[in-house]
């Protein structure tokens, strides 16, 4: 089953859900009560606590009321599941990768019928969020890791921009604490990525990009969170598509069909390497607006490819998540 976009106006209709602007009330004035007493923020967790077993006792607690601090990611899942067994452990490892953004609630829905009707749902795999007490579908069934990635990123966006929740701060235990996805990732050795990155970097120069992309994916096999390698891969990616295209026949194209989305697509990776990064992010923020489906679907995802060769910390990336996020929701 393809995945679902989330949606704001997806929210699901719970009893016990309190009010969004009620919720976020609460968690402004928890904050607020923080700074006067000298803490300026959320207490810290341990990294055990990103990931959590949650049935319906547990959930007002677990879920709703941590909602108002910080956002819950709830996987629905079963044992005997198969996509399961593929999604669950992809989650952990993303949730410990984004370090207290959001933290991750695995229902098992065998045991836990009810919230299985309360949500809705008609199959597993199942994500929902819960942020400020509101409740959003992410996606339904198996899905690739850079669209997961890309839902999350806007989950925390949304949830940051619209309700104020940065997350929590995860303190730094002992190595092997936490949950299977936080000891696996501290057995990760650290390097060395040194002659690996090097490598790219000479395949780069040399004009090799597949010698890059693969010295790149190399790194990112064993230290998903490498911040130089997923710089590099998207920037070694970029200039393999526009490898041998011709730059007046693709800007004639998005020029005459604007609503050809592969069109827009190929004319903003041309923006970007020609330097035009407002131009680039900005086309893409467009045709997402005024797509649906698949097709906006790949305007979103390349637009967060983009993201990542400009660098999240750019000003200009900065405005344009706030135009998506407009344009998504």
């Amino acid at each position: 089953m393809q995945p679902r976009n989330m949606s704001m106006s997806g929210v699901v209709d719970l009893a016990a859900v309190k009010a969004a602007q009620e919720a976020k009330a609460k968690a402004e004035q928890a904050r607020a009560e923080a700074v006067r007493q000298g803490g300026g923020a959320v207490p810290a967790v341990s990294a055990s606590s990103l990931v959590i077993d949650v049935d319906e006792a547990g959930f007002e607690r677990d879920v709703l009321q941590r909602s108002t601090e910080v956002p819950v990611v709830i996987d629905f899942w079963a044992e005997w599941c198969e996509p399961c067994k593929q999604l669950s452990p992809l989650l952990e490892r993303l949730t410990v990768e984004y370090n207290g953004r959001f933290v991750l609630a695995k229902i098992d829905v065998d045991a836990n019928q009810m919230l299985m009707q309360q949500f809705g749902i008609q199959g597993i795999p199942a994500v929902f969020a819960v942020v400020a007490g509101q409740a959003l579908p992410l996606f339904q069934g198996a899905a690739p890791e850079a669209q997961i990635r890309g839902t999350l990123d806007q989950l925390v966006q949304v949830a940051e921009e619209r309700f104020g929740l940065t997350g929590v701060t995860v303190e730094q235990g002992a190595e092997g604490e936490g949950p299977e996805g936080a000891a696996a990732a501290s057995e990760v050795p650290a390097g060395p990525y040194d002659a690996l990155l090097e490598a790219a970097v000479q395949a780069l120069d040399a004009g090799d990009l597949g010698g890059a992309v693969r010295a790149y994916r190399n790194v990112l096999s064993d230290d998903p969170g490498n911040t130089e390698a997923k710089l590099g891969l998207a920037q070694a990616e970029l200039l393999q598509r526009v490898q041998g295209v011709d730059p007046q026949q693709v800007r004639k194209e998005a020029a005459d069909k604007p609503g050809d989305v592969p069109a827009q697509i190929a004319a903003a990776d041309l923006d970007l390497v020609g330097g035009h990064v407002e131009d680039a992010l900005g086309r893409l923020v467009d045709t997402v607006a005024r797509t649906a489906g698949d097709d906006r679907e790949a305007a979103r995802v390349r637009l967060l490819e983009l993201f990542e060769v400009v660098g999240g910390d750019d000003p200009r990336v900065t405005a344009a998540r706030r135009a998506l996020a407009r344009a998504l929701f």
